[in-house]
């Protein structure tokens, strides 16, 4: 079976946020004020597997060795069916 995967990786709470930090300053040179800004990286792939469950246990083995790093980042792994 086909799966779709989606994994929307960001910072956790009370992280320095360097990226979101120079958008809100340049929004506010621009003159928009935001408050409260965060950054997510989402990353987006197809994987050939016997079930959900299969593809979501390697898919978060992959998010623990390599597509982030959990000890400052969040990760929410999204399937659905091709």
């Amino acid at each position: 079976m086909i799966y779709a995967v989606n994994v929307a990786v960001s910072l956790k709470a009370g992280m320095l946020n360097p990226e979101a930090s120079t958008i809100e300053r340049s929004l506010a040179l621009l003159g928009y004020e935001v408050k409260d800004t965060k950054t997510k990286e989402e990353i987006s792939f197809v994987m050939d597997d016997e079930s959900e469950e299969a593809v979501r246990a390697k898919v978060d083995d992959m998010c623990q060795k390599l597509l982030c790093n959990p000890i400052i980042h969040d990760y929410e792994i999204t399937i659905s069916k091709e």
